[in-house]
This record gives structure tokens, C-alpha cells and sequence, in this order.
């Protein structure tokens, strides 16, 4: 991986307000993914390929990340963005809604990491629940929504959003195989190991 390019991505990412992963909520799924053998990731929303390419430098030797992205110019900085990373022999971008793109998967994997349309949450764990592996890790990323999940005021436009991470919250939490926890790094950060 090409360390200096990935700065560079960094760098223009927050420059354009497009939202990449946060450093801590990073650090915390390193964390996770160095105590893994981590074969095969599946990451829902791609932006511009940041996070993954951050995800690759702890994939076993033929690992391979696939991820999803459905904003036609975020997939083409993402492309650009892989190549230039050095990584493109371990990233796979699947174009289109995730709606419609994970049903069609059929793959086993060891890490799930959502970071997409908020409203769509509980249907992404769904998904995530049916593909993952046993002892495999669910990470939802800004769960939390600006705090908007635990207060009670909520702007007509999030109510969907709001609904549907509490939802997804609810889920994971009394789901008996699921082991949960929600930490307050980032946005907030679910992270759901399969018992």
C-alpha cells in the first residue's frame, strides 16, 4: 500500500466534505482487524474508497474486500483512488444500491463494516447476518448520528434515519447471537462479534 497517496486521499476527502472514516472510530476497528485472520471484507458504501484501502493492510495473504457504492462519481475517485493506493488487486467495487447488490451476494466474510444510506441499516444487518462468518465482526459506523439516536428532538428529515438506527440498535442488542457493543468514538460506533 502506498502510504503517501493515501494522505493525499485523506486530504482531499475532508477538503470536499466527503465523509471518510473518522481516525478514532479507525484506530478502534484496527484494532479489531489486527487480532483477526481476516480473509474477506465486506464493506457497504465506498465513497471514495478510503476505508478500505485502509482495511487491506490486515488481509491474509489473497484477501479481498468487496464494497458497494452507488454515487456514479464517488466509484470513479474510488477506482482512481485504489490504483493509485496500490491496491486494486485486493479491492473490488460492486456498482449500484446496496439494496439491490446484497441479495445477489453469496460469499462467506470475516468483517462487515456499514457506512451507508442511515434509513437502510436494519436491512444491511440482515444481509450482513446471513454472510457472515462464525466468529465474524459486524461494525456499523455512526450509529449514533450526531446524537440524534438518543435524544428525543429529532428534525422532520432524520425521523426516518433516527427511526431506523434505533432499530438497528435494538437488533443487535437482543439479538442472542450477537454480542454488542456501541462505543462513543466518531459518530458512534456499533460493533456486533457473532458468538
Amino acid at each position: 500500500m502506498n502510504k503517501k497517496e493515501l494522505e493525499i486521499i485523506k486530504k482531499k476527502a475532508l477538503e470536499e466534505h466527503i465523509p471518510i472514516i473518522m481516525d478514532d472510530t479507525l484506530e478502534t476497528i484496527e484494532k479489531y482487524l489486527k487480532e483477526e485472520k481476516v480473509k474477506r471484507i465486506l464493506e457497504i458504501g465506498t465513497a471514495v474508497g478510503y476505508s478500505a484501502i485502509c482495511f487491506t493492510k490486515f488481509l491474509e495473504k489473497n484477501g479481498i474486500i468487496d464494497t458497494i457504492e452507488r454515487d456514479t462519481e464517488r466509484i470513479k475517485q474510488a477506482k482512481q483512488n485504489i490504483i493509485k493506493a496500490e491496491v486494486d488487486d485486493k479491492v473490488n467495487i460492486y456498482e449500484g444500491d446496496a439494496v439491490e447488490i446484497l441479495p445477489t451476494l453469496n460469499q462467506k466474510y470475516d468483517i462487515v463494516f456499514i457506512d451507508a444510506a442511515k434509513g437502510k441499516y436494519p436491512f444491511f444487518l440482515k444481509e450482513a447476518l446471513r454472510m457472515i462468518n462464525k466468529n465474524g465482526i459486524i461494525f456499523a459506523d455512526n450509529i449514533l448520528y450526531k446524537g440524534y439516536v438518543m435524544s428525543d428532538y429529532n428534525k422532520h428529515k432524520q425521523r426516518t434515519a433516527v427511526r431506523n438506527l434505533r432499530e438497528y440498535i435494538k437488533e443487535v442488542s437482543e439479538n442472542p447471537n450477537l454480542e454488542t457493543e456501541i462505543l462513543e468514538v466518531g459518530d458512534g460506533l456499533a460493533i456486533s462479534k457473532i458468538r
